[in-house]
């Protein structure tokens, strides 16, 4: 067995793979660019190597500096995780040459299976249903026009060294094919140092479910079950669950056993993923084989039992599997959900800064018997930068059942703080209560179908209200306690808190009346009672209530007169009032918003790198005005209606914050 790993990785995981190790009683190495000194994988490591500037392509990506590392440290064997050079077949001889085993499958499967053009191709000549398309590489935006209508749209156009979402796009004309051409090769090159693109059927209504596979170097490779990942925005999963609810045992068979039979046909070992597209009919299309570890692995770990992490280092050791096909059962069900540094109110742009809390839930077993798991590479204070990854970590939950997994991942992520920057959690709680969601009738569509104009919040329903009202009735009797103590009595006059109030929900107004006891107090609503019970007080930022008999997990913050409450999705202030105060407070006017109608803002943290247009010039509606990168994502700015350009505040190569003006019409 190996003396010590070296990961060729960041983030949360790196942190896993360090886990691992630890457990196995191996020692770890992290490198860390400038921007990672002070990252969480760099203090959990035995030891960890300074690999250069905070860019990948000057730091991560580049091997000559992985190999110095190894060199200095005297690692024995490399982790490469995920993204960055997991899938690099230069990376994997480079490591061979030097006598450093490389934890991962054998250089001629990285190449075979790693390329998604000539994965294509074998996975047809090995008898797997594959998706029709073009597998040759692609000259221009113009040959791509014209082989997207030869296939019929729509398409998707891929980058062939691409994975995590990037360098894909879908086109349904030929505008789009020529546009999502050239922005498939720009995210390409920037995230993998390969442009090369390919094109395919887009199939519609489709779901995303993938084979985990698992293979030693004497012959043995097994399936090990499934992940559904239909729950994407952008071609970047944010939702997996294993098994899937849409798979019967026939078709999981038989997925598996064209995902072993793939694998056996190019000598794969390690741990690695077969990706399949599967329509309404169960019918199932190879998509491309994940030649590393996968984002989702957790779900697949708890659902079996088995350590894939552990078992890629015993089978790069030269180790047998222990265990046989038979061996493998799927217990339960497991959800994990990707919390990104990414402000859903502004259509998921990505996010940076300081985490000013960062406080996720108890991890282990819970008295209900469910599990809760959350793989992280940050910690309170630590900083979001602009240069990778949005991923800050995934939550993930088990349960005998689905139903029961999932609800046991909307309390989790009740009870996951996180402030300073930008991130879904709001949005990861309000798919969890939807009740398509629920009942398990997803594609890839999902997201762009029940939030077509984007996630604006989930607004309180009168029952949400009720509950919520309940909850603050309670905390502004704390503060309002709070409030008599400090003041103390004034000659013979001490301050009565009073009994009756009136409270704002976002659009709807309660009358109540609230009687304190020890444990909490009962809310008399106009038509009912509720019984709230809690042990909130000052200062504290999260709390948990039982509200009638339901346990609720409240984030809670003083916001000028009111208190903020987010749950489930939804994020209100809530203002408790004196009827006579709530009656003077109804009459101030609301202030108007400031008109930024004729400005180009920066929509997020980022570096500008094209502006298309100049002063004085003309533009036309959907016209792009310019392009910003942050976090390995190109996005497009157009125009929004026809215009002339008066000023133009920004020039390729600027980093720009969110907001920052950009361009300015008359």
């Amino acid at each position: 067995m190996f003396k010590k790993i070296l990961i060729a990785n960041r983030g949360e995981i790196a942190c896993r793979v360090i886990k691992t190790a630890r457990k196995m009683g191996i020692a770890t190495v992290a490198v860390y660019s400038d921007a990672d000194v002070d990252a969480l994988h760099v203090k959990m490591a035995d030891e960890a190597v300074n690999i250069g500037a905070a860019p990948s392509n000057q730091s991560y990506i580049v091997i000559d500096k992985i190999l110095d590392a190894v060199r200095v440290t005297g690692a024995d064997a490399v982790h490469p995780g995920y993204g960055f050079l997991s899938e690099n077949p230069v990376f994997a001889e480079a490591l061979a040459k030097e006598g450093i085993v490389f934890i991962g499958p054998p250089v001629g499967a990285i190449q075979a299976m790693g390329d998604k053009i000539t994965s294509k191709k074998l996975a047809a000549e090995a008898g797997v249903s594959t998706v029709p398309g073009h597998m040759d590489l692609i000259a221009d935006a113009e040959e791509a026009v014209r082989i997207s209508s030869s296939i019929g749209y729509p398409v998707m156009i891929k980058a062939s060294a691409g994975g995590g979402g990037k360098g894909m796009r879908i086109a349904w004309n030929d505008a789009d094919a020529r546009e999502g051409f050239q922005a498939s090769k720009n995210e390409a090159k920037n995230s993998f140092g390969d442009d090369r693109i390919f094109i395919e059927k887009f199939v519609t209504q489709p779901r995303h479910i993938e084979i985990q596979v698992l293979g030693d170097k004497h012959g043995t490779v097994l399936y090990l079950g499934e992940r559904e990942c239909s729950i994407q925005r952008r071609n970047q999963k944010v939702i997996e669950e294993a098994p899937s609810p849409f798979l019967d045992e026939a078709t999981r068979k038989a997925m598996g056993e064209q995902a072993v039979a793939l694998a056996k046909a190019v000598g794969y070992h390690s741990a690695g993923t077969v990706e399949f597209i599967v329509d309404g009919e169960r019918n199932f299309y190879f998509l491309e084989m994940n030649t590393r570890l996968q984002v989702e692995h957790p779900v697949t770990e708890l659902i079996t039992g088995i350590d894939l992490v552990e078992q890629m280092i015993r089978v790069a050791s030269g180790r047998q599997l222990t265990f046989g096909q038979d061996d493998v059962t799927l217990t339960g069900w497991a959800i994990e959900s990707r919390l990104y540094a990414e402000d859903p109110y502004r259509d998921f742009l990505p996010s940076i800064g300081r985490l000013s809390r960062y406080r996720p839930p108890e991890e282990g077993k819970r008295a209900d018997g469910t599990i809760v798991r959350n793989d992280t590479g940050v910690f309170e204070g630590g900083e979001i930068s602009m240069y990778y990854d949005p991923m800050v970590a995934k939550l993930c939950t088990w349960a005998p059942d689905r139903l029961a997994a999932i609800n046991a991942m909307g309390r989790a992520l009740d009870d996951f703080e996180v402030d300073g920057i930008g991130h879904n959690l709001p949005f990861l709680s309000a798919v969890m209560q939807h009740e398509r969601f629920r009942s398990g009738k997803i594609t890839t569509a999902f997201i762009a179908e029940e939030f077509p104009d984007g996630f604006h919040g989930v607004e309180p329903d009168e029952a949400a209200a009720r509950k919520l009202t309940a909850v603050a009735a309670l905390i502004n009797h704390a503060i309002q306690s709070r409030a008599v103590q400090i003041s103390g009595t004034i000659g013979n006059h001490r301050r009565i808190i009073g009994r009756s109030w009136v409270a704002k929900v976002g659009d709807n107004f309660f009358d109540i009346a609230f009687d304190p006891s020890p444990e909490g107090g009962i809310v008399q609503f106009t038509n009912a009672a509720v019984r709230v019970e809690g042990t909130w007080k000052p200062g504290e930022s999260h709390a948990a209530f039982n509200v009638g008999g339901e346990q609720m997990g409240v984030k809670i913050s003083l916001s000028g007169t009111g208190i903020r409450l987010r749950w489930r999705g939804i994020d209100v202030v809530v203002h408790v009032r004196e009827p006579r105060v709530a009656q003077l407070a109804a009459l101030m006017p609301i202030k108007k918003p400031a008109d930024t109608s004729k400005m180009l803002l920066c929509p997020m943290p980022g570096i500008i790198t094209f502006v298309a247009v100049r002063e004085g010039d003309a533009v036309e509606a959907g016209q792009v005005l310019a392009t910003v990168e942050a976090m390995k994502m190109e996005n497009t700015l157009r125009a929004e209606r026809r215009g002339k350009v008066k000023r133009v505040a920004a020039t390729a190569g600027q980093s720009f914050a969110v907001d920052e003006l950009i361009m300015e019409f008359e």
